[in-house]
């Protein structure tokens, strides 16, 4: 029976959930047993100091202990507060922990999930606020999950720490402190990765919005159709792997495509699904693909600035506009 919870909710009730049916499922990470965003917050009670681990600030540190722990058996879920904090530990993260199961002929399979909060729009400025998804995409082994509804961010997350791959979960903060509401069964469920989620059918152009994109895109669907445009809303719920096939039988009957994210559009998500489109579809497509991305700046932190820095509905709505004028 589906029951409306929120976003960090869903996240709580995943973590729980896998640690009562495994006991080798541990959370590590800067003061997990308080919860600072909510989403650790009392399992300390239930599971005890034992398997909800507070560490030192020490990104690089605790995904080297992480990675050991996995190596010997144990399913740690290591949350790194904010993604920013991650390059910290890109040695560990990107030369390690991705590849040492190939590097290792199979030997060791490194069953860590990291959660990290990505995202801006709180007045956090440069160090807190980024959206770095596209940093990882080129570590092999690397499996990156972007929830954007309490569904999936419950059920990808569960999926994650029953991976015996390392796998980043992206949490948006938006989605996070904006206790974002929506159904989950109290059944049991997992989702499998490379699974996109069609937000919004549509007929005149493909939109790939990303995370929390994927409202800004809904709010553009709105406002677009009083134009007469109708576009489809394509959450990819999984960027590694890439969910390839609704993503491009969608351009096939549209013939249009705009990809929305956050993170900077200089080698993002967005240049790699432009590029497939280019390779792959290019004779579907009616005109070039528009991508929509933070600009190749630092996050600013006046308020102001940042409203500007923000990818949004309006910058959808152009993209939109612009790719159906280019046929």
């Amino acid at each position: 029976m589906a029951r409306t919870i929120n976003y960090l909710q869903a996240i709580n009730e995943a973590l729980a959930e896998e640690m009562r049916r495994d006991a080798s499922v541990f959370v590590i990470g800067e003061d997990v047993r308080v919860g600072v965003f909510g989403q650790t917050a009392g399992l300390v009670q239930e599971f005890g100091e034992d398997r909800i681990l507070n560490t030192p600030i020490a990104e690089n540190a605790i995904t080297g202990v992480s990675m050991g722990a996995a190596m010997n058996g144990m399913r740690p879920v290591l949350e790194i507060m904010f993604c920013d904090f991650s390059m910290l530990a890109m040695d560990q993260i990107c030369n390690q922990l991705g590849q040492w199961r190939y590097v290792s002929g199979n030997q060791f399979p490194v069953p860590v999930t990291i959660r990290t909060a990505i995202g801006g729009g709180f007045r956090m400025a440069y160090g807190h606020s980024q959206c770095l998804e596209s940093q990882f995409i080129q570590t092999p082994g690397l499996i990156l999950v972007e929830p954007a509804t309490p569904y999936d961010a419950k059920g990808l997350l569960k999926t994650a720490i029953r991976s015996d791959d390392p796998v980043i979960v992206f949490e948006h903060k938006k989605l996070i402190f904006g206790a974002v509401e929506g159904e989950v069964p109290e059944e049991e469920y997992t989702i499998p990765f490379g699974e996109a989620a069609i937000r919004k059918e549509g007929k005149d152009v493909t939109v790939v919005a990303v995370g929390f994109m994927g409202y800004e895109a809904l709010g553009a669907a709105q406002e677009l159709a009083g134009d007469g445009i109708d576009i489809e809303v394509i959450d990819p719920r999984t960027i590694v792997p890439l969910d390839e096939k609704t993503i491009f039988s969608s351009v096939e009957k549209t013939g249009r495509l705009v990809v929305a994210e956050e993170g900077r559009v200089r080698g993002g998500l967005g240049a790699e699904i432009a590029a497939m489109a280019s390779e792959n579809y290019f004779s579907f497509l009616k005109a070039p693909v528009q991508r929509v991305g933070a600009p190749m700046v630092p996050v600013p932190g006046s308020p102001v600035l940042e409203d500007l820095y923000l990818p949004d509905k309006d910058a959808i709505v152009q993209a939109v506009k612009r790719v159906v004028q280019g046929d």
